[in-house]
Formats: C-alpha cells, sequence, structure tokens
C-alpha cells in the first residue's frame, strides 16, 4: 500500500501535467469560442445538438446535455441537446444488432436534420463508433464537433475541433469538462 508521501506525489504529478497543459490555453479558448457560435446559430435555426463519447467522455456528452437542457446557473429557456449515450435500451438495442461501431450512427440517423450540431467527444480521436457517427452526421447535413486530444483523425475532419493539449488522456477530459463549463458560461444569460 502506498503511503501518504507516495500519494501526494503521485497527486502532484498529476497536477503539474494538468498545469502544463493549462499554462497556454488561447488556441484551446479560441476553439471553445467557434463551438459557443455553431451552438447559438443552431440554437436560433431551432436546431439541436446531438452528443456522445465512451466512457468518462459518455459521462461529458451526459453532462454537457444536462447543463444545456436543464440549466447551469440561472433559469433560462431550455436548449435542445439529447446524449445519444443516455437510452440504455437503445445502445443495447442497436450494439445487439448492428455492432457497437454503430450505437451512435444508427441514432443519428434516425434523430438528426440538417442544421443540427453532432458533438463526439473521444481523448485519442480514433474512436470507431464516434467516427462512424461524424461520418452519419455529415451525411444527413449536421456540422460535426470534436471534443479531443491533440493526434487522431477525428479532429482533422471535423467542422470544429476542441483540442486538449495534452497527451494524457486524464487531463483530456479534465480540460473537455472545464470546456464544457466555458461553453455554458457563456450561453447563460449576461446581467
Amino acid at each position: 500500500m502506498k503511503t501518504l508521501d507516495n500519494r501526494i506525489g503521485l497527486f502532484s504529478q498529476h497536477t503539474r501535467a494538468l498545469q502544463e497543459a493549462c499554462a497556454n490555453l488561447d488556441a484551446f479558448y479560441s476553439q471553445v469560442d467557434k463551438v459557443v457560435l455553431a451552438l447559438e446559430e443552431a440554437f436560433n435555426a431551432n436546431g439541436k445538438i446531438l452528443i456522445a463519447g465512451n466512457g468518462g467522455s459518455a459521462a461529458e456528452a451526459q453532462h454537457l446535455s444536462d447543463e444545456l437542457v436543464g440549466r447551469y446557473r440561472s433559469d433560462r429557456p431550455s436548449y435542445p441537446a439529447i446524449a445519444l449515450t443516455a437510452d440504455a435500451m437503445v445502445l443495447t438495442c442497436i450494439g445487439n444488432d448492428y455492432g457497437f461501431e454503430h450505437i451512435f450512427s444508427r441514432q443519428i440517423e434516425g434523430l438528426g436534420q440538417p442544421g443540427d450540431i453532432f458533438i463526439g467527444l473521444t481523448t485519442s480521436g480514433t474512436s470507431p463508433n464516434i467516427l462512424r457517427a461524424a461520418d452519419t452526421a455529415r451525411d444527413r447535413g449536421l456540422k460535426v464537433i470534436a471534443f479531443t486530444g491533440t493526434s487522431g483523425p477525428f479532429r482533422e475532419t471535423a467542422d470544429i475541433a476542441v483540442e486538449s493539449p495534452s497527451d494524457k488522456a486524464s487531463v483530456d477530459q479534465e480540460l473537455h469538462l472545464h470546456a464544457i463549463h466555458l461553453i455554458c458560461e457563456t450561453l447563460e444569460p449576461q446581467g
């Protein structure tokens, strides 16, 4: 079992990795701002947001959807957002009948309309089900937004990419959550 000093050393090491990633976030902020503008445009045109990810990124997809549909800090009209990760019956049905790589693309086929936005979260940028969902979204006229790291094909093929400037998946996820909160903060009514 690790001692307190060992644990503090591990904690400090992770914190340093996060601090290094946060040392210069100007490009990251610019990417987040592009997402805000795209969301505002979609909402103003009665579009909706479809969001997906795997594992921890699935939790972040649901977190973003919850903040948009519910509220972040203040009461405001609800924004139309759906976490494609939230319905276990749909996920298992599609996974069983079509394969795991289709769990999000099949939902986009049924729910996505031109003017909507697909947001995919994948720290590696290589998740097959996210890449397939992005292809389906593009085919259906949706804008594609990637929340990813600094590698993988997803960031290169998305209309907008929010790239975490880290090579650690855990730091990527922390910065994706930061981006989610920045987006929600910006969409809140001012005053």
